[in-house]
């Protein structure tokens, strides 16, 4: 009882993290759309051949794509609490933590990291950093926050995949089982017999009878010797 409770709080805050996970990543996806529709309604066209000039919208789209996806993928693997899910769940949430630390690290690092970025045709990514970097301290925050709980959910991930019962196979040995031997012929009782005739001949069979069967052993349940039955 005890540990179904604990299984069941753990998948609850996996899940719960999940969710604000999830918000971080539908922002993304929506924010890219929007950002699509100003291009379009600003002039802006859907070439083939251009489609390379809307990187911006490319990453944030695909970054919040990644998010869904792995929100989703925690989301099942706390609900079926499957080892393997689990496992899958972290060592992917695991590199997205480590690709996250590197752009942050590579941005700490360069300050002239602006530098190396492509033109952006819609003008949104210049308007993006200039809002970020006005509220330098919210978006600390909210970048702190959105690790903190990648974490817990890889913690809590681990943490239910070592609580979840292990599925053993024990082989027990033939010794274990209680074999009961049964002879092949199913030895039967022979029924006592009385001669219905009275005379000195019915008594004198019966008795050399009984004595041929206690010499030749013929007496035992294993040996019948069923007068009827020679009748017959």
């Amino acid at each position: 009882m005890g540990d179904n409770c604990c299984r069941s709080c753990l998948g609850f805050l996996l899940k719960f993290l999940n969710f604000l996970h999830a918000f971080f990543g539908v922002s993304l996806a929506v924010y890219a759309v929007w950002v699509l529709n100003h291009w379009i309604r600003n002039g802006g066209t859907l070439d083939l051949n251009k489609l390379s000039d809307l990187w911006f919208v490319g990453v944030l789209m695909g970054t919040g794509a990644v998010m869904c996806l792995i929100v989703l993928t925690g989301y099942v693997a706390a609900e079926i609490r499957s080892g393997c899910c689990l496992c899958f769940y972290s060592f992917i949430a695991i590199v997205l933590i480590i690709a996250e630390a590197a752009l942050a690290g590579g941005v700490i690092s360069n300050k002239n990291w602006q530098e190396y970025l492509p033109n952006d045709p819609t003008g949104e990514l210049k308007t993006l950093l200039a809002f970020i970097e006005e509220n330098e301290d919210i978006f600390k925050w909210i970048g702190l926050s959105l690790v903190a709980i990648q974490g817990m959910s890889v913690f809590l991930a681990l943490s239910l995949k070592a609580v979840l019962p292990r599925r053993r196979l024990d082989y027990d040995s033939d010794e274990d089982f209680v074999v009961i031997r049964r002879p092949l012929f199913i030895p039967q009782v022979a029924p006592s017999y009385s001669s219905s005739s009275m005379d000195g001949k019915g008594f004198h069979s019966d008795v050399w009878s009984s004595r041929m069967r206690q010499k030749y052993g013929l007496n035992q349940n294993e040996y019948t010797f069923n007068p009827v039955d020679s009748k017959v």
